[in-house]
């Protein structure tokens, strides 16, 4: 296997290892794009109109990084990493080549598109032909080492790390490079530990270590004795696992319905020794290989592909949801852009909102109003979202529209909408008569909905009765309150008929109370809630809610004070059956990681079927005040917290900065399961910490709860820093039963930086 490969290379002259052996770990051994990328050449970067200059780009020779050209003299940076990469695009497909180069250029053109809140790199070819070289080969790469099994990433990223500790490029490792190193990998040790470190492994008494002694010192340094009791537990033909063996270990310690062929199949999958695949044994680097594959990952991979019933009424799910989708940043001077559109698109967002505004020379533009935010072209939005929409998942999208616009640009912003979208747009109900609820998820596949003001009742569509070229209506709740300073909030705006007539079953209306909603609005008729008055009636008035959600949609979205664009906390939302629970999908934080969590599973669909008690409009289940009901499955969950492996420097400015890792192990749900605990820290070690330390949680509502297992950098003085974090539903742990008992699992979590997947082991 590769894992091998790699390490046969160190054996041999662990310095010498170049771009040919890394290319044929990735499999990309004389690839001609590959080949291309680490030749380099020049490129012009595009910045503005008046910003268009020519920087020289390479791969580096470690498939990490890549080399860039920079004149900066403050905040120099040459290098970016390609784990930073999120896609790359062929194509004037960035709103930066849109707007500052022409048409002609389209085949020239591609923009490197990075993750998280960094710009993208949006460059020029001097031909076609390099065009196509540098997108095929980064594309390559990024997939490349994306592909690396675990222990094959971990083995580059060390190897690496030797590199560079090799100050002075003898292929020898001194103690003070000894040093360097370990505290470039996250550990910090004393002077005796690394000087008897360093002379166990200098057998050959020479001051340095080199060719077996430094392959020495890396099997002593990722040795995993935490793994070598578990493995040697199972190990009992012949110091390796049989199939009989590795049966065991799936039935009785991972508590799976497992068979002989599926331990025959973790062999063949997992197993790098051919000798002893040829006779059905796993060895220890093939358990470790194993319980780094999905099969041993906390998340049920079951989970992972659509696995739930999409044929339900549209209210009966939760819906990923942007608010101020346009924004990049905080809400008072952040730019607007279409690649915001783009990124929550892609993160499965499935209802993304556009607050419309008249803008220059008659053309509509989004942007938050009255403020210093910058501005984009409705249309340009339009194009964006068509062309991204179903890339990540195949499920409707939902327009939430926020109207401040003049009768003429509205009659232009439906035009655009019929025709960017096409057939796409749903302009009439479903069937030939008047519906009754909501079409399912799967009956609206590829198709977009807009949630907007309508003039007059659905059934006119089945009905001969003429319609008003335009009218007043009540202003959306949320646009109602955004206003110039001192001015009074309108009550009643504009509609022109070409806009009413594309809001099919997403009518926005006002809402007074849940007796008033029951008795007099159709099923289509929704309402948006400010976060305090969406949170007071979830805490106040739950089981109403549930059951007004159980045959309408509900929208809810931040306050107006978050002008940073912070979050409020989803799940008390989520628990009252809330579908449109709208959250700043630019901002990383606690909520949002709660929000990914909840839509991981089910295929990346961005709809998640609501629990069956939160359907049901006789429903009697309040999630504040818990009684006997079909919610309560009251689980223990068990965790041990084992050991973790290579988090990252959260300061890599200071040499000599180590993490003090902690994990914190989070329940979110009802207000009977929200629970937290958390180990102790481990001092300067963020290379391989160690905890063994065992939890015990109850959770009475396993339906609504999620897990989020957080990483932090222990601080006495301050509050702990994040490293990284996981989160999944309950109901998508790997296995399960009545209780959810102990089991070896590795949860992957996502670094603060995102520069790679780091994780910690749990029973």
């Amino acid at each position: 296997g590769c894992g091998l490969r790699v390490v046969q290379i160190w054996s041999q002259d662990l310095w010498n290892v170049d771009a040919n052996h890394l290319s044929l770990v990735t499999g990309l051994e004389g690839d001609v794009n590959v080949k291309f990328l680490l030749t380099g050449g020049s490129l012009v970067k595009v910045r503005s109109n008046n910003w268009k200059k020519n920087r020289f780009f390479k791969l580096q020779e470690d498939f990490r990084t890549v080399f860039q050209e920079t004149h900066k003299i403050i905040g120099r940076k040459n290098t970016f990493s390609i784990d930073d990469i999120d896609t790359v695009r062929q194509g004037r497909h960035s709103e930066g080549l849109e707007k500052y180069t022409d048409e002609n250029m389209e085949d020239r053109c591609f923009s490197v598109i990075f993750k998280n809140r960094r710009k993208n790199l949006d460059l020029i070819a001097s031909s076609r032909e390099e065009a196509a070289y540098w997108t095929t080969g980064l594309e390559k790469v990024v997939r490349a080492m994306h592909n690396l099994s675990r222990q094959e990433s971990s083995e580059h990223w060390i190897f690496n790390c030797m590199r560079k500790a090799d100050k002075n490029h003898d292929n020898k490792m001194t103690l003070k490079e000894m040093k360097n190193f370990l505290r470039t990998i996250n550990i910090e040790v004393n002077d005796n530990y690394a000087e008897m470190l360093f002379k166990k492994c200098d057998t050959s008494k020479s001051g340095t270590l080199e060719g077996s002694e430094i392959m020495h010192f890396y099997s002593l340094l990722t040795n995993r004795e935490e793994i070598n009791v578990i493995y040697s537990k199972y190990a009992c033909t012949g110091g390796q696992m049989s199939a009989e063996d590795l049966l065991k270990f799936l039935v009785y310690e991972q508590r799976e319905r497992s068979s002989m062929s599926d331990a025959l199949r973790l062999i063949e999958k997992c197993e790098p020794d051919e000798t002893a695949k040829e006779n059905g044994h796993m060895t220890k680097d093939g358990f470790l290989m194993y319980l780094q594959q999905a099969e041993g990952m906390i998340f049920n991979m079951a989970h992972k592909d659509l696995y739930q019933d999409m044929s339900q009424p549209l209210n009966h799910y939760f819906i990923s949801s942007s608010h101020n989708t346009y924004l990049m940043e905080d809400q008072l001077k952040g730019p607007s852009s279409t690649e915001a559109y783009i990124r929550a698109l892609m993160k499965s967002c499935r209802c993304v909102e556009l607050d419309c505004w008249d803008g220059e020379n008659g053309e509509p533009v989004i942007y938050h109003g009255y403020t210093l935010t910058s501005k984009v072209l409705f249309k340009d939005v339009i194009k964006a979202i068509k062309e991204y929409a179903f890339k990540t998942s195949q499920y409707p999208v939902i327009l939430s529209l926020e109207n401040h616009c003049s009768l003429e640009q509205q009659k232009l912003m439906a035009h655009y909408l019929r025709s960017i979208l096409g057939s796409a747009l749903v302009t009439e109900p479903l069937g030939d008569k008047m519906p009754t609820h909501f079409p399912s998820p799967q009956d609206l596949k590829g198709r977009f909905l807009v949630k907007g003001k309508r003039m007059n009742k659905l059934d006119s569509f089945f009905s001969s009765s003429s319609a008003l070229e335009e009218d007043s209506v009540s202003e959306e709740d949320e646009a109602a309150n955004v206003k110039m300073p001192g001015e009074k909030p309108k009550s009643k705006m504009k509609l022109a008929r070409e806009l009413s007539d594309i809001v099919i079953y997403c009518k926005s209306v006002h809402f007074v109370s849940f007796e008033h909603t029951r008795d007099t609005q159709a099923f289509y008729e929704l309402s948006s809630f400010k976060e305090s008055k969406a949170l007071n009636l979830a805490k106040t008035s739950a089981t109403a809610f549930i059951c007004h959600n159980a045959e309408k949609l509900s929208r809810t979205y931040p306050a107006g004070s978050r002008t940073d664009s912070s979050n409020y906390n989803p799940v008390p939302l989520w628990n009252a059956g809330c579908q449109i629970v709208a959250l700043n999908f630019q901002t990383p934080c606690k909520e949002m990681d709660l929000n990914q969590g909840q839509f991981l599973p089910n295929g990346l669909s961005g709809y998640i079927l609501k629990p069956k008690f939160l359907r049901n409009r006789a429903t009697e289940f309040d999630p504040n005040r818990l009684t006997r009901g079909p919610w309560m499955q009251k689980k223990k969950f068990h965790v041990m917290i084992i050991s973790a492996q290579q988090l990252p420097k959260l300061n890599k400015e200071k040499k000599n900065s180590i993490v003090d890792p902690l994990v914190k192990v989070e329940i979110y749900g009802v207000p009977d399961d929200k629970a937290e605990k958390e180990t102790h820290h481990i001092n300067n070690n963020g290379f391989n910490p160690m905890w063994n330390e065992s939890f015990e949680f109850t959770v009475f509502v396993p339906e609504l709860a999620l897990v989020r297992f957080m990483v932090e950098d222990y601080d006495t003085a301050s509050h702990n820093d994040f490293i990284g974090q996981y989160t999944l539903p309950f109901t998508s742990i790997q296995n399960g039963g009545s209780a959810v008992s102990p089991q070896l699992h590795f949860v992957w979590f996502f670094p603060v930086a995102q520069k790679k997947h780091c994780y910690f082991c749990i029973m």
